[in-house]
């Protein structure tokens, strides 16, 4: 997991020090790369210093200027300025964001694609745990895809929620045959195929609840979708987008269209979790369909004062910035 995931820290001249993770899921899933993260920083880094790391637009405007693309790349150096921000006014990122518009976080859990029946055992394992909302992760053989959601569904309480994830995973004959099978079924399509297009097509064919998640990966796409009724949900991935500053703007775009949203990022451990919950406790509820609690999902414990969950919620730090501090003597 080491190799798999930066964690920066940007230092200024007043001896206030701003940390933030990213941690790309391979080099095959999004336009991104573990390496990536570390080469682009250094490209872009020298350029930076001197510059006023509270002046987060500015700072913005100035890595895409110098780094035309790669989003993730620059989100940490944004989500730093955040926490430089937080310290720097002695408030949690949270309050600078317009403050909290729900009182906790309501989470999902996600299930790694096995066999039916122990993905059922885990889901039961997680809904004893606090957790009512499910991402299946499908996206394979379609016909055993169909048994894992049926058979998992069959297994949950009519409140629980259900998503079938498919990642991109599905061609378009399949996900047509996967949507026309659990038609009858309290189930949420999620990103069955790659292109936008595609899934589009399968929107068009199935009245079940639809969410976007690595299609969307700028406002512009958003408001693309929006206007095309391509989705009901969309997930909202922090360092996807290029950090805290865009993806508040994706928030807002989304709060103003009527569509709710997951909070969360493509991978991470602490620092990522302090992150996802700053952004979604200024969500209001009705928004914010769930978040993800990253550091329940781990081994080690990069920082203190991280989120932790709670019955299947979760609250962020009131400490000022992210409201964490990292573990060096587990970093190095």
């Amino acid at each position: 997991m080491f190799l798999r995931y930066s964690i920066i820290e940007v230092s200024t001249d007043t001896g206030l020090k701003g940390y933030a993770e990213c941690c790309p899921l391979g080099s095959a899933y999004l336009p991104s790369y573990a390496k990536g993260v570390r080469t682009g920083i250094a490209e872009i880094a020298p350029k930076l210093i001197g510059e006023n790391p509270l002046e987060i637009s500015r700072i913005n405007l100035l890595m895409d200027k110098l780094l035309k693309g790669h989003p993730y790349v620059k989100a940490p150096i944004d989500i730093a300025c955040w926490d430089l921000l937080g310290k720097d006014c002695n408030k949690p990122i949270h309050s600078l964001m317009g403050g909290k518009a729900q009182n906790d976080i309501d989470l999902y859990r996600a299930i790694s694609q096995e066999k039916p029946n122990e993905m059922i055992k885990k889901v039961q394992t997680y809904n004893n745990e606090g957790y009512t909302k499910f991402q299946l992760k499908v996206g394979g053989n379609a016909d055993e895809d169909i048994e894992r959601i049926i058979s998992t569904r069959e297994a949950l309480s009519s409140d629980n929620i259900l998503i079938a994830d498919a990642n991109t995973g599905w061609k378009k004959h399949d996900a047509l045959r996967v949507v026309n099978a659990i038609s009858n079924k309290n189930v949420y399509i999620e990103q069955p195929c790659a292109s936008y297009d595609e899934c589009t097509a399968i929107r068009n064919k199935t009245s079940l609840p639809f969410i976007l998640d690595e299609v969307i990966d700028n406002s512009n796409m958003l408001i693309k979708a929006i206007s095309e009724n391509a989705m009901d949900i969309i997930n909202l991935k922090i360092t996807k987008v290029g950090g805290l500053t865009k993806a508040r703007n994706i928030r807002d775009i989304c709060i103003e269209a009527g569509i709710p949203m997951t909070i969360e990022d493509t991978w991470g451990s602490d620092i990522t979790t302090a992150t996802i919950a700053q952004l979604a406790i200024t969500t209001p509820k009705d928004f914010c369909f769930s978040a993800t609690d990253f550091n329940s999902y781990v081994t080690v414990s990069v920082a203190e004062n991280a989120p932790k969950r709670v019955q299947g919620k979760m609250k962020p730090s009131n400490l000022p910035g992210l409201g964490i501090l990292p573990n060096f003597d587990i970093l190095g």
